[in-house]
């Protein structure tokens, strides 16, 4: 046998090597070696590397797969199984392609692994379920150290599933733990129990438990623990509760968990307050009581030094959902205000958290009209101004609504975003989205506001006409209306009509008929009802608005002398002496005031006159609006131009004495200085008042009286200065400038 194995060639010796020994591999040929397991320190495995042995033979090669077939299939699939050294045939051709042996081999692996652990699974359940009545037991022991060595292995149990399965289906158990950590002075103690809680309320079946078991008012109480472990546990066990448990919000407010929840607010921990906020925010949705106690516990001081103090994402998102929901109360929105909520919000607008983004958005739009006199609002304005440019529908809704809200009677505001293009950007937005009146409404406002009453007024006027923005404007009074929109429109138009640059372009693009038309239905409209008692609404806005905002804005265009007979030649005057009969006293200014503008064409003064105005401008001279009395002394003054002495005569009776019906001695003063000196003659010029804009559509200003003007008591209108028919009704009923002292103090009014 030697002899002829020295003699065989060295392939064939080593094919009758393997033949003889059933397949094993010397390690020569294949390179297999063992390796330590990983998983003890007992056993081996081999780590195989598949080598494919030719022979000249293809019957040798087919046999030798046959006698290894079952090798390999117990290779792959059970490894562990194959001896330390064994050389494994291979029938792999091609080293990018698995054989199907090769392809079951992972399948295999997983089965017996699940395997394992179902074995392993009963174990535990069955040796929790026989221990759980002498644990129960223990842990209601009076002997402390004992609850404490049954808490540790409870606490053991409830890491492995199958025993935390076990141990949430006995109420007796849970509440045995609830007992042991209300009862207990150990602090161990109580850490482990409160981690009990926390393991079991991973599972729906243990949240039913700790919540049947009493464990939320217990839980509660561990929110004032000092141990930060029990802290943890505490919190994120009332948060799963929360979050997955019916009633269990309503039991954590009857346990106060609002009063011992809002004080956390200063621990310094991020992912301990991201839990807490949400909790917050699960137990304040919706519930008006739990806003008012959050801001009773100083909640919004808290959230909004998070805002401002933290970087962390999910703590800051989490937050701002708190203050989205606070900021829709009217007690909780200016406290949020007054703590610096504004500024702080603002700084996360230009974060790349997008779901943080809208969530301060929303609160800020929330919360800006109770911020209209904060200072300090700059940057936030200029970040504003530059999300304008988002396609984001919801961006753009928050953001003209926060810009409308911003600038609404505060000068500062106003200022900054029109030195920051913020026309510009307001008129883009109006043309960018259609018929989106979310977006419209607030952009609409936010440019009525910006141009009225502060410095830059007139740049904003001019800015509107300039980028195009009239036409566009205009066009929104189109049908059908959507009466929000109409009204902010009506407004905006009436203060670009100051500018006697866009009388023209407003002219041109229809906006005198459109007004007319409006003003029409929307009079009829407020006509049905008959009663000032009971208002017409359309969409949440009166008619009677309608009417007053459109008659302003005529009133304003009527400067222009081409607007003033289109006025006129669209049998307008009817309507607008008939306004005078208004209930309303802002009707009644916005009507005597166009009537002003019109009359001063002698033949609209004639047709005002036919129409019946003298008798209720009689009765208007009597008003305690001094606006109305003055507009109306105006008019009446117009009318009477043509008319015989006597006329006037009594007209300028009727004003003296209207004027100075409660103060007898100025009356008598002034009547008999009169019948001296008779009314004067002369032919005024023109009259005209400086109709400031406004911010919201009534505007009663103070008005003082020149000898050649009179206008509101503002600064910075005296280019508006005209001699008016008020002025030469007073200084004809007083010869000197000592007369005329009564007068002005009685009725607080101004001589310069």
């Amino acid at each position: 046998m030697d002899i002829h194995l020295a003699e065989a060639p060295g392939t064939v010796k080593v094919t009758e090597w393997q033949q003889s020994y059933y397949g094993t591999d010397s390690g020569i040929q294949s390179g297999a070696t063992t390796v330590r397991s990983d998983e003890d320190g007992t056993e081996y495995r081999t780590k195989k590397f598949y080598t494919t042995t030719f022979t000249e033979n293809p019957a040798d090669v087919e046999s030798q797969y046959n006698m290894t077939r079952a090798q390999r299939i117990r290779a792959a699939m059970f490894p562990e199984t194959v001896m330390e050294g064994t050389a494994v045939l291979s029938t792999q051709m091609d080293s990018s392609q698995q054989t199907n042996v090769q392809k079951l081999a992972e399948p295999s692996q997983q089965l017996k692994e699940a395997i394992i652990h179902l074995i392993n699974y009963q174990d535990d359940a069955e040796l929790a379920t026989r221990a759980i009545p002498e644990l129960t037991k223990l842990l209601n022991d009076e002997d402390q150290v004992v609850v404490n060595k049954a808490a540790m292995i409870v606490n053991q149990l409830t890491r492995k599933e199958a025993s935390r399965r076990a141990l949430m289906q006995s109420p007796q158990m849970v509440a045995a733990v609830v007992r042991a950590m209300q009862n207990t002075s150990d602090m161990e103690t109580t850490r482990a129990t409160a981690s009990i809680l926390h393991n079991l309320s991973h599972q729906r079946e243990g949240l039913l438990a700790i919540f049947k078991s009493g464990g939320i008012p217990a839980l509660v109480r561990m929110l004032s623990s000092p141990m930060d472990s029990v802290l943890f546990y505490a919190i994120t066990t009332l948060h799963n509760l929360l979050l997955h448990q019916e009633g269990a919000k309503m039991a954590v407010r009857l346990a106060d968990g609002l009063q011992r929840m809002v004080p956390l607010l200063k621990k310094s921990n991020p992912k301990f307050l991201a839990i807490t906020t949400d909790c917050l925010q699960l137990l304040s949705y919706g519930n008006q009581e739990s806003k008012l106690i959050i801001l009773a516990n100083g909640g919004p001081e808290g959230l909004v030094n998070i805002m401002r103090t933290y970087n962390y994402e999910k703590l800051l998102w989490t937050t701002s959902r708190v203050l989205k929901v606070l900021s829709v109360c009217p007690s909780n929105k200016p406290a949020i205000v007054d703590a610096g909520g504004m500024q702080a919000l603002g700084k996360h607008l230009t974060g790349s958290s997008q779901r943080l983004m809208q969530n301060c958005l929303w609160t800020l739009r929330n919360l800006s009209d109770a911020a209209t006199r904060q200072d300090g609002m700059e940057n936030l304005l200029q970040v504003l101004v530059g999300l304008l440019s988002s396609d984001d529908i919801n961006m753009l809704t928050c953001a003209t609504g926060i810009l409308s809200n911003l600038t609404c009677n505060n000068t500062r505001n106003k200022t900054q975003v029109t030195q920051s293009n913020g026309v510009e950007a307001l008129i883009h937005t109006i043309l960018r989205a259609g018929s989106k009146q979310d977006v419209i409404e607030p952009a609409v406002c936010a440019l009525r506001h910006l141009t009225s009453r502060h410095p830059e007024a007139e740049t904003a006027q001019n800015a509107v006409r300039m980028h195009y923005g009239i036409p566009a404007i205009v066009k929104l009074l189109n049908q059908p209306y959507y009466w929000p929109v109409v009204k902010a429109v009506v407004g905006l138009i009436r203060n670009l009509a100051l500018c006697p640059g866009n009388q023209a372009p407003l002219r041109d693009a229809e906006a005198i008929p459109k007004l007319v038309t409006l003003l029409t239905k929307a009079h009829q409209d407020a006509q049905k009802h008959g009663s000032s008692a009971q208002q017409t609404y359309q969409d949440g806005v009166r008619m009677e608005e309608i009417v007053e905002g459109c008659t302003g804005a005529l009133h304003i265009m009527a400067r222009d002398p081409l607007n003033k007979a289109t006025i006129a030649s669209m049998d307008t005057i009817p309507l607008f002496v008939q306004l005078l009969y208004s209930p309303l006293d802002n009707v009644k200014r916005v009507a005597a005031g166009v009537l002003c503008e019109l009359a001063l064409d002698k033949q609209s003064a004639e047709i005002i006159d036919s129409e019946g105005a003298c008798a209720p401008l009689m009765e208007l001279l009597h008003s305690s609006n001094e606006g109305i009395a003055t507009y109306a002394a105006a008019v009446l003054y117009r009318i009477s131009e043509d008319k015989n002495p006597d006329y006037k005569k009594r007209v300028s009776v009727e004003l003296t004495h209207s004027l100075f019906k409660h103060d007898p001695a100025a009356w008598e003063m002034a009547h008999n200085t009169m019948m001296e000196t008779g009314l004067a003659e002369d032919e005024l010029d023109g009259y005209g008042q400086a109709y400031q804009g406004y911010d919201g559509m009534h505007l009663d200003e103070p008005i003082m009286i020149t000898n050649s003007t009179m206008m509101p008591l503002k600064e910075g209108y005296e280019k508006y200065k005209r001699q008016t028919l008020l002025a030469e009704f007073f200084f004809s009923s007083f010869p000197t400038l000592d007369a005329c002292g009564p007068f002005l103090g009685k009725h607080k009014l101004t001589l310069l």
